[in-house]
């Protein structure tokens, strides 16, 4: 079914699912007099309707791509790892010499307040902390420039869509590009320094594949666009511990494995110990965790979702639900 966006009601927006599958949208509707209803940005210390949302062309984080951010996922009206998000964040900021203007409260709580004007029950969640600009347009410098936190709620946004989720995706291994290495840029720190990522995407468009692994320098699988990768084999799950980022839904995903039994490990993944795998999955907060049935057109396992796989991606969507330190409800108004 080709995975097009349709109107759900007023100022929503929701992906077709999966009839029976683990991911299913919310049964709620919108406030037509809510001039944020369907998301809400918090820009410069005030909340504006998603659409009216717009930064500075001055502000490095545009100029220079120089800031730090996360994506925070609302499901069933609960954030998930909330707070393992925003501690990230503020993390990789620092490693940067990024420092927030405003504390991990006070980021939460906007965060918060974003879904509720939104009104929405399955959002995407994004903060950023940029660089900032200064009192002269163009201000060249560093130390004349004012940090800056910008937000938003917007409806649920895919990397890979619920039917994908379900019924698995083809990949290639980018041989144009390679990702970027510590030495250069850190890809262990999340920023918007995606100029080989995007090339990826363009290489598997090019090959007619659902998206792209891209290898480090040293030939070692690294990671996608967006998502980390996992590769199962006789029953140990193994994922890239260098030059990618420490993803939260992948760590979900490994706490998952373990609790059913599964051998988890960190370490080098080579091109053949992909290709020989039993099982392959990507995860992210953007598409959850997707089986993968084909590498450069050749098989993974049967080529067909993984029985581990189906298990850990419905046990991750069904955490939405339950009580536990994981989530956060939000509370509507």
């Amino acid at each position: 079914m080709d995975p097009t966006i349709v109107d759900a009601g007023f100022g929503m927006v929701r992906t077709p699912t999966a009839p029976g599958s683990a991911i299913q949208y919310s049964d709620y509707s919108l406030r037509e007099d809510n001039p944020f209803a369907g998301g809400c940005a918090w820009i410069e210390g005030e909340y504006v309707p998603h659409n009216n949302a717009r930064i500075s062309i001055f502000d490095a984080g545009f100029s220079h791509s120089d800031c730090v951010y996360t994506a925070v996922h609302v499901w069933h009206g609960n954030f998930f790892r909330l707070e393992d998000h925003v501690d990230r964040f503020l993390a990789h900021g620092e490693r940067l010499r990024l420092r927030s203007p405003l504390s991990k409260e006070e980021i939460m709580s906007i965060l918060h307040e974003c879904v509720v004007k939104s009104e929405l029950r399955e959002a995407f969640v994004n903060v950023t902390l940029t660089r900032g600009y200064g009192e002269r347009p163009g201000e060249k410098d560093i130390n004349a420039l004012t940090s800056q936190v910008y937000a938003f709620a917007i409806p649920y946004l895919w990397v890979f869509d619920p039917f994908k989720q379900v019924n698995g995706i083809s990949a290639i291994i980018c041989r144009t590009v390679r990702r970027c290495s510590a030495q250069i840029f850190d890809p262990a720190i999340k920023t918007y320094h995606w100029g080989d990522l995007v090339r990826g995407v363009y290489e598997a468009m090019d090959r007619k594949a659902n998206t792209a692994f891209l290898l480090d320098m040293d030939g070692y699988l690294a990671e996608g666009p967006g998502f980390n990768i996992c590769i199962i084999k006789n029953g140990v799950l193994t994922t890239p511990s260098r030059n990618v980022l420490g993803g939260i839904t992948r760590r979900t995903a490994l706490e998952i494995a373990e609790s059913l039994g599964i051998e988890t490990r960190l370490g080098d993944v080579t091109e053949d110990m992909l290709f020989s795998a039993d099982e392959v999955f990507t995860t992210t907060t953007a598409g959850g965790i997707t089986p993968v049935n084909t590498v450069d057109e050749r098989p993974i396992g049967n080529g067909a979702p993984g029985s581990w796989t189906c298990k850990i991606r419905d046990r991750y969507w069904a955490l939405m639900d339950e009580p536990s330190p994981l989530i956060q409800p939000v509370q509507y108004r």
